[in-house]
């Protein structure tokens, strides 16, 4: 059976318990103070990593490498994925916010771990929950040319060097098959991650750690996009309540819908 050689990049990311207040200029989310932790989405592509490598042995998955571009508090994120069950992480100091890194930037430099990694496999969330973009697993597929499978509620490694994911899609589920090399995105009903015990936390700190940065790889990062203005969504206003259908109708005639 094929080896399995596994790129799980992760992202640091307002804690989703956390209420996202836009700063004083209005121009981005304040994260000055506020509790940040690794993005949700993440900590399934790892969990799935690690549950691979529970399956099917260590001869199978021979290595589960973690990734991250940020500035130096990304390191903590990276232990955390470690003491997860990743064997290694590598870090690559972008010395700004990692949201200042957009989608086809961050999927370059991905290809870049990949080719240099010799990965065959990467599981990746299928968004972050800053940016919500979901477009990062996608562009590493097409700029690297390998299969894709989005949106992954089940991961089955099969003979042959094949996956066999579950997404999905509205209104039911989709199965598909590949063969590695490929790109998995992770979606919420994948599996339940679980918690990074203080016996591997301090195991985490003996793991090895690469630092590297921008500048150690040949990618133009120019961005692409300007931020003009954020703004907090309008408060909901309150329900009000009809009699009868009809009473319904004309309200929503009132108000436009009709």
């Amino acid at each position: 059976m094929t080896v399995l050689r596994i790129l799980v990049p992760v992202k640091r990311v307002i804690d989703y318990a956390v209420k996202p207040r836009v700063n004083a200029s209005r121009t981005a989310v304040e994260t000055t103070g506020v509790k940040m932790s690794m993005n949700p989405f993440d900590e399934l592509s790892l969990e799935e990593s690690v549950r691979l490598r529970e399956r099917h042995t260590s001869k199978i998955v021979s290595d589960i490498l973690a990734f991250s571009a940020g500035p130096t508090k990304a390191q903590d994120t990276l232990r955390t994925a470690m003491a997860m069950g990743a064997d290694r992480a590598l870090h690559v100091d972008t010395g700004t916010s990692e949201s200042d890194l957009e989608p086809l930037a961050v999927a370059k430099l991905l290809r870049e771990v990949v080719n240099g990694e010799d990965r065959n496999l990467v599981i990746l969330g299928k968004q972050s929950i800053d940016d919500d973009s979901g477009q990062t697993g996608q562009m590493l597929a097409g700029l690297l040319g390998w299969s894709q499978a989005t949106q992954a509620s089940k991961v089955e490694l099969l003979e042959g060097g094949r996956l066999r994911v579950t997404k999905e899609v509205d209104g039911g589920e989709e199965v598909v098959e590949a063969a590695l090399p490929m790109v998995v995105t992770t979606d919420l009903r994948l599996n339940e991650p679980r918690y990074a015990s203080l016996p591997n936390i301090m195991k985490a700190k003996k793991k090895p750690m690469e630092k590297k940065k921008l500048s150690d790889y040949n990618i133009e990062f120019k961005k692409r996009l300007e931020t003009i203005q954020v703004v907090e969504p309008a408060p909901r206003k309150g329900g009000g309540k009809v009699e009868n259908v009809d009473d319904l109708i004309v309200r929503l005639k009132e108000l436009g819908a009709l």
